[in-house]
């Protein structure tokens, strides 16, 4: 079944559970979820939206937008855009941030955002596999990942003995390692709480 084919099969469903929806407020957040798969249908992006869902079920690393090496070259970018993409992620030099955007105020904003320590925190608490690959420095683990034709999505590897995550970044073609130390320090304050 296509993406299309679930895409209007899900605002069948969404349409009549609004219809028998018990409040005003259930009924505004099933239209809210209506409108968006509509959205994403009528402005071409199902496809995306199918890489996406894919990408969430493989637990892929937070998706970025873009990839920029220096602040100077990411400000440049973003006020460049005459809508800048709201909440959306990039990398800046390889750390994550959130793109703000106050349309009445024209404000534009990079927000560093530790989402990337969060999921490696996540990773860690479900149990670190055993890493595919191991390497005496960073170079040679950058080279590894560089030379695969099919980049993994994301495998551990060890670098000098120490746990890294090679991912690929599919919507801005990059590669990137990404050290376990980075979620230390919230690991150390111990598992969240459900």
């Amino acid at each position: 079944m296509t993406i299309g084919s679930r895409v209007v099969e899900a605002l069948e469903l969404l349409g009549r559970l609004g219809e028998e929806a018990r409040s005003p407020e259930e009924k505004e957040r099933l239209e809210l979820a209506f409108d968006a798969l509509l959205f994403i249908s009528n402005m071409g992006l199902a496809y995306g939206f199918e890489k996406y869902r894919e990408h969430s079920a493989a637990n892929g690393p937070p998706l970025v937008i873009a990839t920029f090496d220096s602040r100077e070259e990411a400000d440049a970018w973003l006020n460049s855009q005459t809508e800048p993409p709201h909440n959306a992620k990039v990398l800046i030099a390889g750390k994550y941030f959130v793109i703000a955007h106050i349309p009445d105020l024209n404000h534009r904003a990079f927000i560093q955002d530790p989402m990337i320590e969060f999921y490696l925190e996540d990773m860690i608490y479900m149990g670190l596999p055993t890493p595919v690959a191991a390497f005496n420095t960073y170079d040679e683990a950058m080279e590894w990942l560089n030379s695969q034709p099919e980049p993994p999505r994301q495998v551990f590897i060890t670098v000098a003995g120490e746990y890294y995550l090679a991912v690929y970044h599919y919507k801005v073609n990059l590669r990137a390692l990404y050290p376990i130390s980075m979620a230390a320090k919230n690991v150390q304050r111990g598992p969240p709480e459900d």
